[in-house]
C-alpha cells in the first residue's frame, strides 16, 4: 500500500474543496485534493451547474476563481473554461492532485479532551490503495463522505419525512434564433412571448396536462455568453435517497427521459426555440441535498431570517433566497412555489467543525445546518467561501500542531477579509 503524509487533506474537489485547497497551498502547506471523478470542480464542472449563484460580503478567492474562469470563456464554454482553469490553479499551488480516487474510510484514535482525530484515510484508485495522513482534514465532498466515514454523526433531509431536495440533470440547447431574449431564472421571473402568452403559465398549462413531469413545473432558461444556446435547469426526480447508487441509476435513466421531453416543450410551444437540440449535460446527476455533518453549532432557518452575527463568523453577509425544490412535488417547496429571502447572515466556524472530532473540518453543502438553512447557503459562491475559511482554519490546525478549536480564528477572520469592527458598521 502506497503511504503519503500531508499538512492538510482536502477530500471532494467542488466550489469549497477548490477554494479550501488553495487556501491551504496558498499558506505554504504541503496540501493533497482527492476527486473521485476525472476531473475538478465537482458541481460546477461534472454536474454542469452554470450560473454562480449567492452571495458574500467578505473577499475569498472564490472571486479570483470566478474571474479566471470568465477570462477563459473567451475560448470556451464555462463549463470547460472551470475545468482548464481550475486545473491551472492547483497545478500553480503547487498541491498534489488525486484524481479517480474515491476516500473510502478513515482511521482515528481517541484525544485526552474525549473527541477523535482522524490519523490517516484509506483511498483507493484503480485497484490500488493509498494510505494518506495529515495534521488536518477537510471534508467537501458535499455528501460528507469523510465524515461519515470517521463516524460523524449527521442528519439527512427535512424533519417531517426525511425527503432531500430532487435531484436534476443541467443540460444545454443551441439552435435557439439569435435575436430570441427569452431567459427564465426563478419562480417569479414572469416573460411575456410577444403573442399574448406568458411563459411560466405555459409552463404550468404543460405539467398539468401531461407533456411536462409532473415534477417540472418550470422550465429556467439562462444565457451562457454564446448567442443561440441557454443553460437549462428543469428536470427533477423526487423520493430519491442520494447515497444509494441503484437509486441514483434510477434517477440516472429518469432524468434523460426527462431532457427529451423538456426540449419537446420548448420546440413546440417557444418561439425561436423549434430547432433547438441538446449540445451538452452533466456527467453525473446533480444532488443538492444529502448528509449535513452535525457540528458545534448547527445553523438554522431563523439565524438566517434574523440576518444572525456570529463573534467567530467565517463568512459575511451571506445571502441566497431559501432555495428548497419541492421534495414531494414541483416547483418550490414553500411559500406557493415563491421562495423566502433573508437577511444577509453570517456563518460561524463552529458550524465547520464537526461534533466530536478533534483535526476535522466541513466545507461546503455538508455543513452542520438545518434543512431549510442549507437551502441558502448551499450555492457555489457562498461554499467556495466556507471553503476557503476552512483551508485557512486547517493550516493553522496544521502550523501550529493544534485541534480545530484551539486556533486563533481572528487569523482566519483577517486572511478572508472579515473586519473586526463590523457589527458597528
Amino acid at each position: 500500500m502506497k503511504k503519503e503524509k500531508y499538512d492538510v487533506l482536502v477530500v471532494g474537489s467542488g466550489p469549497a474543496g477548490i477554494a479550501a485547497s488553495l487556501a491551504a497551498a496558498r499558506e505554504g502547506r504541503k496540501t493533497a485534493l482527492l476527486e473521485r471523478y476525472g476531473c475538478l470542480g465537482g458541481g460546477m464542472t461534472s454536474s454542469y451547474v452554470r450560473p454562480f449563484l449567492g452571495s458574500v460580503g467578505n473577499e475569498t478567492v472564490g472571486r479570483e476563481i470566478e474571474k479566471r474562469i470568465a477570462e477563459a470563456e473567451s475560448f470556451c464554454s464555462p463549463v470547460e473554461a472551470a475545468k482548464i482553469v481550475l486545473s491551472e490553479m492547483v497545478h500553480e499551488a503547487g498541491i498534489d492532485v488525486y484524481l479517480q480516487t474515491q476516500a473510502v474510510s478513515a482511521v482515528t484514535s481517541p484525544t485526552p479532551e474525549g473527541r477523535r482525530r482522524i490519523e490517516s484515510v484509506l483511498a483507493a484508485s484503480h485497484g490500488e490503495e493509498f494510505s494518506l495522513t495529515a495534521d488536518s482534514y477537510v471534508d467537501a465532498t458535499g455528501d460528507g463522505d469523510l465524515s461519515s466515514a470517521a463516524g460523524a454523526e449527521f442528519a439527512i433531509g427535512r424533519d417531517s419525512d426525511g425527503l432531500v431536495q430532487p435531484l436534476s440533470i443541467m443540460f444545454t440547447v443551441e439552435g435557439i434564433e439569435p435575436d430570441t431574449g427569452l431567459v427564465c431564472r426563478h419562480e417569479e421571473d414572469w416573460q411575456d412571448l410577444g403573442d399574448g402568452r406568458e411563459y411560466l403559465d405555459l409552463c404550468h398549462k404543460a405539467c398539468a396536462s401531461g407533456e411536462l413531469p409532473a415534477s417540472v413545473n418550470i422550465v429556467r432558461l439562462y444565457l451562457t455568453g454564446r448567442k443561440g444556446e441557454r443553460m437549462v435547469n428543469a428536470t427533477q426526480m423526487n423520493r430519491v435517497y442520494p447515497l444509494d447508487p441503484r437509486s441514483l441509476a434510477e434517477a440516472e435513466y429518469e432524468l434523460r427521459e426527462q431532457v427529451r421531453k423538456v426540449v419537446l416543450f420548448l420546440q413546440k410551444y417557444i418561439p425561436g426555440f423549434e430547432r433547438i437540440r441538446v449540445n451538452g449535460s452533466c456527467t453525473t446527476t446533480g444532488v443538492r441535498e444529502s448528509r449535513r455533518v452535525i457540528g458545534d453549532y448547527v445553523l438554522s432557518a431563523e439565524d438566517l431570517f434574523a440576518g444572525r452575527r456570529f463573534d467567530d463568523a467565517v463568512v459575511t453577509d451571506a445571502f441566497f433566497c431559501i432555495d428548497i425544490h419541492n421534495p414531494d412535488g414541483a416547483g418550490q417547496a414553500e411559500r406557493d412555489g415563491c421562495p423566502y429571502n433573508p437577511k444577509p447572515y453570517e456563518i460561524p466556524y463552529r458550524s465547520l467543525t464537526p461534533a466530536g472530532f478533534d483535526n476535522l473540518l466541513t466545507a461546503g453543502r455538508c455543513i452542520s445546518g438545518d434543512h431549510r438553512a442549507h437551502a441558502s447557503y448551499r450555492v457555489m459562491r457562498i461554499c467556495m467561501a466556507m471553503g476557503h475559511a476552512a483551508g485557512i482554519a486547517a493550516s493553522l490546525m496544521s502550523e501550529n500542531h493544534c485541534g480545530s478549536r484551539s486556533i486563533d480564528i481572528r487569523r482566519v477572520q483577517e486572511a478572508v477579509g472579515i473586519r473586526k469592527d463590523r457589527a458597528d458598521s
